[in-house]
């Protein structure tokens, strides 16, 4: 473990978290200030889009309660020195660091111009918010966007008896995530669940004098809307780098071993970095998944203490799981990625299956419906370099 005093963590939610733990588990004993935007203690942001909005306000992270007096709640930096080693936050303070964790996440798309009654979820604040827009029972739910946020919005709306729109650019919600199989699978099961689809078009405004009332089409139709909430992805937060030395594109872009590029003593985690992955011959990645800020936020730390030399590269296979109208559906590795796949387990008639997704016969991902055990089986087949011919 190579010689540092101090380590300053930029970003509080589960990377950072972890990144902290990580940090006094191994042993260090110098200073860390964890420097976080939200006045909460860290907390899961899955559950804001599903038991939160149905009352359940327990989200707050194990080992939460670990931070120190060196937590800076509320704060967030708004600029980086590398060059002198110091974070200016925005009310004026600076810290300096030895090493620094980049942890900050990311922030969701938003849609100009938009009324009240116009949601994004990120937040505590917004699922407090949201929960009692949905207890108001309005008359007419827009879910923009069929992704994680949307489909399990889209989910929780119907279980409380709303009348839930699901509109989305793509011909079946998560295309690109899943696969065609398994999204024209989704886009049945929501339709089965009283979700009404309009696919492959775009929201291009709101009418409504203050209030929302309704969202206009890119296909020149209108919906009514008394509540929309708007899940279009996110944008990882990047601005206040601008000048520091760093590269960014698309999240800090880091080396294989969570290194930011531009900085000897600078690492980043979670839904902010951008790095080669190992297992698919370096292809530059950039996940925004619960297990990879939980894993990755300990492997950044571990590999600031041990410095670039003896670091170690940042290979763990992506993986996420949803619930949507009561089905599980995960996902392994890096399903779009393939040119080709093959549903290995299972029918899809039943809502119980696998996929397994290959490129050049390699396997590269996977996705499971209601089907836990076979996902970790084809898991194992893709840490392993097997091929798609290999599964039975």
């Amino acid at each position: 473990m190579r010689k540092l005093n101090s380590i300053a963590i930029a970003g509080a939610s589960l990377a950072g978290l972890r990144a902290f733990q990580a940090l006094r588990r191994e042993g260090f004993d110098g200073a860390i200030t964890l420097v976080g935007a939200e006045k909460h203690l860290p907390y899961n942001r899955p559950p804001l889009s599903k038991s939160m909005l149905r009352g359940d306000d327990e989200v707050t992270l194990p080992g939460a309660e670990e931070l120190g007096d060196r937590w800076l709640k509320g704060r967030h930096a708004v600029r980086l020195d590398t060059s002198e080693r110091r974070l200016i936050l925005d009310d004026g303070s600076e810290v300096h660091y030895d090493g620094l964790i980049i942890a900050t996440g990311a922030r969701p798309r938003r849609l100009p111009d938009a009324p009240e009654g116009v949601y994004t979820l990120r937040t505590v604040e917004d699922s407090l918010a949201l929960r009692a827009e949905l207890a108001a029972e309005p008359g007419n739910v827009v879910v923009i966007g069929g992704g994680f946020i949307g489909g399990e919005v889209a989910s929780t709306a119907r279980a409380l008896g709303l009348g839930v729109t699901l509109v989305d650019a793509s011909p079946y919600p998560m295309q690109n995530v899943l696969g065609t199989e398994t999204a024209r699978w989704l886009a049945g099961h929501h339709q089965d669940n009283g979700v009404e689809l309009v696919s492959e078009t775009r929201v291009t405004g709101f009418d409504g004098n203050g209030r929302v009332t309704a969202v206009r089409l890119s296909d020149g139709r209108t919906l009514p809307a008394d509540l929309v909430i708007a899940g279009m992805g996110v944008v990882p937060n990047t601005d206040w780098l601008e000048g520091s030395r760093l590269t960014v594109s698309d999240g800090v872009v880091c080396d294989k071993r969570l290194f930011a590029v531009g900085a000897q003593d600078v690492v980043a985690a979670g839904d902010v970095a951008r790095w080669p992955h190992n297992l698919y011959g370096g292809t530059p990645v950039r996940i925004e998944h619960w297990s990879n800020a939980n894993d990755q936020g300990a492997a950044a730390a571990l590999n600031l203490l041990a410095g670039p030399e003896n670091a170690k590269p940042f290979a763990d296979l992506p993986s996420f799981a949803t619930h949507v109208h009561g089905a599980r559906i995960q996902t392994a590795g890096l399903p779009h990625l393939a040119d080709e796949s093959r549903v290995v387990t299972g029918d899809l008639g039943e809502g119980r299956f696998a996929v397994a997704f290959a490129k050049d016969g390699a396997l590269v991902g996977a996705v499971a419906v209601n089907a836990p055990k076979d996902l970790i089986r084809i898991k194992r087949a893709i840490a392993a370099g097997d091929r798609l011919s290999s599964l039975a």
